[in-house]
């Protein structure tokens, strides 16, 4: 499957790719609500940004879940299985240190909105979580979310598994809608923050 000619093709993500993955999802989410929550300082949000996916993906994501990216990693889906989309509190301690130099005095909010999102995180049925899927400012609005979400899609499908995210922004909303997602709840974060918005997928028959 091809996206426009330079993206290039969806294909998963390896651990080799994870510096550039890093550096696209922090482009892709510098204008955010939540992160801008969590990461006030405009300024230095992008690096920060970085240094989270930078611990997240090679600790996290890639091992235990599905990534898909383009040939030339300008954006990514990132996909966690059943049972798996709980940060183990081993990963945690492992991550305090760089979570500490990516959100400073900001840690305890991001702490609690964590704790936040997962007590709201639907226990059951088994599904597959969407934790995080962006593109790059300059490939928005050309289709390559829809792209880079398909393949995960197609396998839920197949397997015959739903699928839940939280969006964070209307227009996000509106683009997981129409990949077959509904809303079926809404909560803010923790002091004063931004909605997000929960959204569910039934595999299609």
């Amino acid at each position: 499957m091809l996206t426009a000619a330079s993206a290039g093709e969806i294909r998963k993500a390896s651990a080799e790719d994870a510096p550039l993955l890093a550096d696209a999802l922090a482009r892709a989410f510098q204008d955010d609500p939540g992160w801008s929550h969590l990461l006030p300082q405009a300024s230095d949000r992008t690096r920060r940004l970085r240094l989270f996916f930078e611990t997240e993906l090679p600790g996290v994501a890639l091992p235990h879940g599905l990534v898909w990216t383009t040939d030339e990693v300008v954006g990514a889906a990132v996909w966690m299985p059943p049972d798996a989309w709980r940060v183990p509190v081993t990963a945690t301690l492992r991550e305090a240190p760089p979570m500490v130099r990516v959100f400073g005095r900001h840690l305890p909010l991001a702490l609690r909105s964590r704790l936040r999102m997962e007590g709201r995180h639907p226990r059951k049925p088994p599904h597959w979580y969407l934790v995080f899927m962006g593109v790059v400012p300059e490939w928005q609005g050309r289709g390559l979310g829809t792209a880079l979400m398909l393949p995960g899609l197609e396998a839920l499908d197949a397997a015959g598994m739903p699928a839940y995210l939280e969006a964070s922004t209307p227009r996000s909303r509106a683009l997981y809608a129409r990949n077959g997602f509904a809303v079926t709840g809404e909560f803010n974060l923790p002091s004063g923050g931004p909605p997000l918005w929960q959204m569910w997928r039934e595999p299609a028959s």
